[in-house]
């Protein structure tokens, strides 16, 4: 192509250049020639001709024009600039897209290849035209050509751009048309730039099926401490990648020590050593090495040391023992099937030969045929699989008790492997770090002899058993008691109270000097004061021995002060039954003054019971002592049970002055929570013993004795209902109104409902109202809000309560005759006869019907008698006189009623029973019963 700077180019009239007499484009397209629009980017070029600004804005403004024509004016301008890097991109990037459309083969492809040859002469130092280009070649497929650029780039490149050469060079030979020795030589090489990248050439040498060199690149990655894998897997998986190799491909492995690197994976990684196992064994069982592999997973199942682990070997186990015994039965097939075309003669004659080889080997285990060995080793495998369970968790932890003994139990039909279990149990168990307790394998060993009828043996095993330093004193008693049990149960009593006499005994004042020189103290020293074997001790000599012994026995027990609540209780029942009763209150008093509460509760009692019901009247004063010694050392929690232990014994045999007494010390000793409860019993005893009118006073001091709120409303109630019964309505109106303090109307509804059918039975419209206003004021003062109503309001309140008075009346049951005939009659005095009565009409609207005013009457009078009413009420200081009764006024019959027998109480009962006893005459009985007859019908 001729230079750009050749001279002035000639337009033809067209528009066109002229023809190449002044610029000769030989060759070239006549669409290609510059046009009127090109003269000034021409004229620019042709005065600065190497300046890249002049041609940078020509291509710019030519940015829509065909490929080709920009592709003159790139190779006139990089024929003018060759070393320009921004001509030299610019212009790759386009034949790159103006190839990419066509196929590989085009020619396209051809002109591309060449431009970037030309373009590497003086752009062989940028890294960008060879990506480029590289890029290109491995879209083409041009394997030798892109080799051989790859090669030629990391030469000419610098080392430190390489990395962005070698993931194309690797995509190279990752390729499937690549050669493969190709591809091991260039992963090699990028090995030898960033060694941190072995995991992709171990990778590929997987993928190319190459173990032995993968298998080499794993053990020398494993084996350098500075590896660290750019992909995040772990040394541990690399180990079982490696694993996986060595096992599934052991033919092709070699010159790998395998046993010794899975051994020491196992030895290294063990969260995975069953899999581990597994593999070793499959490497040899690949290489054919069957009893190799057996004694591996023998290996395997005797030291994993978690279940999971070991059903992963034992299940690879079984399934290694059936697959052999599978190919066995089939290769056992396949020659009958083989042998079944000979005749019959000869089939007969090979199996003699067979059966004399078999006779002259002497021994079965020399056949060929060793179905049935195998059938046999596979059923003892699946047999042994609880006993090499069990194996495995006493390897976790070798002191569990629990587990040997169910050890013990997978050889209940062979004793012998029972005996070596038990032998080694005792040997391996430590006592100070046992988990369970150690000392039943001793015991238990020495029960199996005793159940095959060894004693001698079983109490060999007993008497080691002691020279054993356990952790606690308890376990030691327990083998001396359950050695002793073993003689009981042989009828060797003597030798049973020996062996307990022999263990009771202390420890001599050298044998403890030594041990505290030693600094360690074994239990053997302790076991004198051990409660347990001095328990077992005084039940045999109860059983076995006299009275004396049992007596030397106990206080034995006080001396060491080992005794408890149980053993002094023991200890005073069994001279009581022997009727030492003085010594069992004795024993009593020992054990009152050594223990506290809680645990002296029972003793006090027990004493109390027995020394009242002993004596009863005889030594009053004694036990008042002791009654006054219990409740003073009582805590108040403890304290109700001894005061009414201790009024009972006032009531029954001393004075019932004495048991009020009692009693009111009690409710001032209880606790609040018991106050309630011991009040109650103390009003149901005074009512009892003195009559109803005795607990007045109790009532009263209960109210105010400071009992929560709920118990005071209670006892308000009772002490009410008491004086309803005794005719006192005052009174019991007075100790509504008290309790209505403690009444919330929201949480006490039963107490204003029974106060409410109170007034209706025996009070009046005052007595109502004012029940009525007490329960609006409680129920204010309780609220959270008050209001201060004007005086309409409360005086419309005050009628609609009245209202409802009325109609709790009516619901009560009262018929509205029967309220009206009652009030005329209280209205018109009790002179006149309920028929003179006035008429109900002349009732004011605002007065309440059918109830009884309490002030003064209304009635129908003049109106002087009403100006001389309002002027005495106007006058505040005249005395009001009764009037004088009248002589014509009829006589009034007062009704009688009888006082309640409760009045009087026990005094009562006994008064009755005097005055029936001295009454002989029938006569005063009928008088009594005629009175008794008379009082009925008034009551009716």
């Amino acid at each position: 192509m001729p230079s750009a700077a050749a001279g002035p180019v000639a337009v033809a009239p067209s528009g066109k250049a002229a023809a190449p007499a002044a610029l000769p484009f030989t060759g070239i397209s006549p669409d290609l020639y510059p046009t009127e629009d090109d003269l000034p980017y021409e004229e620019e070029i042709l005065r600065e001709p190497f300046k890249l600004k002049g041609w940078w804005r020509y291509l710019v403004a030519r940015a829509a024009a065909p490929f080709a024509k920009r592709a003159v004016i790139y190779e006139r301008a990089l024929k003018a600039l060759p070393g320009s890097y921004k001509l030299w991109y610019a212009y790759l990037r386009e034949r790159l897209d103006h190839a990419r459309p066509h196929p590989i083969s085009h020619q396209a492809y051809s002109s591309l290849n060449n431009t970037f040859e030309r373009a590497l002469a003086t752009m062989h130092k940028m890294p960008r035209v060879w990506v480029l280009y590289l890029t290109s070649l491995l879209d083409q497929r041009l394997l030798t050509r892109g080799r051989r650029s790859f090669d030629r780039a990391l030469r000419a490149l610098p080392v430190t751009q390489h990395d962005r050469i070698w993931p194309l060079y690797l995509r190279l030979a990752s390729l499937q048309a690549c050669p493969v020795e190709t591809s091991l030589r260039v992963f090699r090489r990028y090995l030898q730039f960033d060694p941190s990248h072995a995991e992709d050439f171990i990778e590929f040498l997987v993928s190319s099926k190459r173990w032995q060199e993968a298998a080499d690149r794993l053990a020398s990655v494993l084996n350098d401490d500075g590896f660290r894998s750019v992909k995040g897997k772990t040394r541990h998986q690399l180990w079982l990648e490696l694993c996986e190799i060595l096992t599934k491909h052991a033919d092709e492995v070699a010159g790998l020590k395998v046993d010794a690197i899975l051994r020491g994976g196992i030895r290294k990684f063990t969260d995975e050593v069953g899999k581990l196992w597994t593999s070793l064994a499959d490497y040899y069982v690949r290489r054919t090495l069957y009893e190799k592999a057996r004694d591996v997973f023998e290996e395997g199942v005797a030291s994993v040391m978690t279940v999971q682990e070991f059903s992963v070997v034992f299940e690879a186990y079984t399934q290694f023992e059936q697959s052999m015994l599978a190919a066995k039965l089939e290769a056992a097939e396949e020659d009958g099937g083989e042998g079944s075309d000979e005749d019959e003669e000869g089939g007969r004659k090979n199996g003699m030969e067979k059966l004399s080889k078999k006779f002259l080997a002497g021994c079965w285990l020399n056949d060929e045929d060793d179905t049935d060995l195998r059938l046999a080793r596979f059923e003892k495998l699946l047999d042994r699989r609880p006993e090499l369970l069990s194996s495995v968790l006493l390897r976790q932890n070798p002191h569990n008790v629990e587990e040997w003994h169910r050890r013990v139990k997978l050889f209940e039909k062979e004793p012998a492997r029972q005996v070596a279990t038990y032998v080694e149990a005792v040997k391996t168990v430590d006592p100070m770090k046992a988990v369970g307790k150690p000392h039943t394998l001793w015991v238990a060993f020495a029960k199996m002899y005793e159940k095959h009828n060894r004693l001698d043996s079983a109490e060999d095993i007993f008497k080691k058993a002691t020279q054993v330093n356990y952790k606690a004193v308890d376990h030691l008693a327990t083998i001396w008691c359950e050695w002793a049990e073993m003689e009981l149960r042989n009828k060797q009593f003597d030798k049973a109270i020996e062996l307990m006499r022999l263990a009771t005994a202390e420890p001599s004042v050298e044998v403890k000097r030594r041990a505290a020189a030693e600094g360690d103290e074994p239990v053997q020293l302790r076991l004198h004061k051990s409660l347990k074997l001095w328990s077992f001790y005084v039940d045999l000599e109860e059983s076995l021995g006299s009275l004396e012994t049992t007596r030397a026995v106990y206080e034995r027990i006080l001396d060491l002060r080992i005794a408890t609540p149980q053993i002094i209780l023991n200890y005073a029942y069994l001279l009581e039954e022997n009727k030492y009763f003085e010594d069992a209150f004795k024993v009593f008093e020992r054990g009152v003054k050594i223990f506290k509460y809680p645990h002296v509760k029972d003793i006090w009692v027990t004493y109390l019971t027995k020394f009242v019901k002993r004596y009863q009247r005889s030594k009053l004063e004694r036990a008042r002592e002791l009654f006054t010694e219990a409740v003073q050392k009582a805590p108040p929690d403890e304290k109700k049970a001894l005061y009414l232990q201790y009024a009972k014994l006032e009531e029954d045999y001393g004075l019932a002055k004495r048991a009020m007494n009692v009693y009111d010390e009690a409710v001032r000793a209880v606790p609040s929570g018991q106050k309630m409860s011991m009040y109650e019993i103390y009003i149901a005893r005074a009512a009892e013993l003195f009559g109803v009118p005795r607990t007045r006073q109790i009532y009263e001091q209960a109210i105010e004795s400071g009992l929560p709120d709920r118990d005071v409303l209670t006892m308000c109630m009772k002490f009410a209902e008491l004086e309803r019964n005794l005719g006192e309505i005052d009174r019991s109106r007075a100790i509504y109104i008290h309790a209505s303090n403690y009444a919330d109307p929201n949480s006490h509804p039963e107490f204003w409902k029974k106060w409410n059918d109170f007034e209706i039975q025996h009070g009046n419209e005052d007595t109502f109202r004012e029940m009525l206003r007490i329960k609006r004021t409680v129920a204010a003062s309780r609220s959270q809000t008050h209001f201060i109503l004007p005086e309409y309001l409360m005086q419309r309140d005050q009628r609609l309560t009245m209202d409802e008075a009325v109609d709790t009346l009516t619901r009560a049951g009262v018929p509205q005759d029967e309220m009206a005939a009652l009030e005329r009659q209280l209205t018109s005095g009790p002179s006149q006869a309920p028929a003179a009565a006035p008429s109900t009409s002349t009732t004011p609207a605002n007065r309440m019907m059918n109830f009884v005013s309490a002030g003064a009457e209304v009635r129908a009078e003049s109106s002087t008698e009403q100006a001389a009413a309002a002027a005495a009420a106007a006058n505040n200081e005249d005395i009001e006189l009764p009037d004088e009764e009248s002589d014509e006024e009829e006589d009034v019959q007062i009704a009688e009623r009888s006082v309640p027998a409760a009045v009087f109480g026990e005094l009562g009962k006994r008064a009755a029973e005097n005055r029936e006893e001295s009454s002989s005459s029938a006569q005063e009985n009928e008088q009594q019963l005629g009175a008794l007859e008379r009082i009925k019908r008034r009551r009716q």
